[in-house]
């Protein structure tokens, strides 16, 4: 079986990831071992990226969003949410939260 995204093949879920990026997964992630001036410029690198296109964190964020709900579906199920004991005050007293 071959997977392709566009003219590329990837082999391997980090292939799959790097092409859905655009980047290799080290930049963001690091490397064991990497100096301080390595991690400086990768992270001087990373910015510069973010900057130049704003919606890759939001791209990046729907993808890891939706990887985990078709993986790991219990994962994304949160409690609901109970105010806080200062928050029910405010709102008895008619005061907005």
């Amino acid at each position: 079986m071959r997977n392709y995204v566009g003219h590329h093949r990837a082999l391997t879920p980090n292939d799959f990831l790097e092409l859905a990026l655009g980047t290799p997964l080290e930049l963001w992630l690091g490397e064991d071992g990497e100096s301080e001036q390595e991690r400086a410029a990768r992270e001087a690198a990373a910015r510069d990226i973010l900057a130049d296109d704003p919606a890759l964190y939001d791209r990046t964020t729907a993808l890891a969003s939706e990887t985990l709900s078709q993986c790991l579906p219990d994962l994304l199920k949160f409690a609901p949410v109970v105010p806080s004991a200062a928050v029910r005050r405010r709102r008895s007293k008619g005061l907005a939260a």
